[in-house]
């Protein structure tokens, strides 16, 4: 045997919808030949239980083998006298059909949703532009992890820009899923890259998000950010509902928490600003909720305090594959929500 065929006969004896109809079907049938119960008309329940673990056309074939043996067991247990038998078998024929039916619209459903995920998919990394190595005296290296395929895309966002007042960059998180989020997520990062160089102040700067969040969502949706200005020797805060960013200076690690805490881009953000120390050779990690929200099997969350020495190990990329590593075996290899890492260096 060919060894495709080999392969594609392995996938069959793997395919669990395969293995759970014919495994019932059998089932049904030792049952109704022992104890002769007459089931012939439920053997069609193997394919009803198989069009919801595979595709018809496998469904197809539980089917068809749950008919032909409803047939034969009640010709074998009844002969040809009376019509009672033959009336089960034909129940059964339609309950098969039935099942092959259920299977094909959810093989239907399940491929439009598959397309959905990837136009979304594909809309948000053309979003996601890669990063520089570096803009000015700022080092950059960015990350994106997608959640599990159960999980809608997010509007996970990030951007940096060079300005005449120094390097700004953007770490946002819609609310929501899907393209809905996506297209927000789009307007933001173009308001951003316009008023990145037009504003004097981060400050006018996310307000001036947040008018044009305000105006294109609902009173119940919004976006936190932060919005970080570099300059030589410090960097300023504009956080906007956003997880805080983490600061590594040396073996210190610290969360810079800002003074006062401010409503989400679209619900009135005016922040406060905050300025802090940024040394040279200083790191610093923003990020959005799903990598402090992500949890092991026992419901714990990541501490991202536990883990702040890997994002000061080796260059910024290799820093961020190592948190990255510590996040998915934390969650067990998957995350159940996105998230964006941008990791920065001042680099005088």
């Amino acid at each position: 045997m060919p060894p495709s065929a080999l392969g594609r006969l392995g996938l069959l004896l793997r395919d669990r919808g395969l293995q759970a109809g014919f495994g019932v079907l059998a089932l049904l049938v030792l049952v109704d030949l022992r104890r002769d119960l007459l089931l012939t008309a439920t053997y069609s329940a193997s394919a009803i239980i198989a069009s919801m673990l595979t595709t018809a056309r496998r469904t197809a074939a539980v089917a068809a083998a749950s008919v032909v043996m409803a047939f034969v067991v009640g010709y074998l247990d009844e002969g040809t006298e009376g019509t009672e038998w033959l009336l089960r078998a034909w129940l059964g024929v339609a309950l098969a059909i039935l099942a092959v039916v259920s299977a094909v619209v959810r093989d239907r459903r399940e491929e439009r949703l598959r397309r959905m995920t990837v136009i979304a998919a594909t809309a948000q990394q053309a979003l996601l532009s890669s990063l520089p190595a570096r803009l000015g005296e700022v080092g950059l290296a960015a990350r994106y992890v997608s959640a599990t395929a159960a999980a809608q895309i997010g509007g996970d966002l990030y951007e940096a820009s060079f300005t005449p007042y120094g390097v700004r960059m953007i770490v946002g998180d819609v609310k929501g899923k899907g393209l809905e989020a996506v297209q927000v997520a789009a307007s933001v990062l173009s308001a951003f890259r316009h008023a990145a160089v037009t504003e004097t102040d981060i400050g006018a700067v996310a307000r001036a998000l947040d008018a044009t969040v305000g105006g294109m969502v609902s009173d119940e949706d919004f976006v936190t950010a932060i919005v970080a200005e570099f300059t030589t020797d410090r960097v300023t805060l504009a956080n906007c509902g956003h997880p805080s960013p983490m600061l590594v200076a040396g073996r210190a690690a610290s969360s810079l928490e800002p003074s006062e805490h401010t409503l989400p881009l679209g619900l009135g953000a005016d922040p406060v600003l905050t300025t802090h120390d940024w040394p040279e050779g200083a790191r610093m990690l923003l990020y959005t909720d799903g990598l402090v929200e992500a949890r092991d099997d026992r419901g714990r969350f990541f501490s991202l305090d536990e883990h702040a020495n890997l994002l000061s190990r080796g260059s910024l990329e290799q820093a961020l594959d190592h948190l990255v590593d510590q996040l998915l075996q934390h969650a067990g290899t998957q995350v159940d929500d996105d998230l964006a890492l941008v990791l920065t260096e001042h680099h005088p």
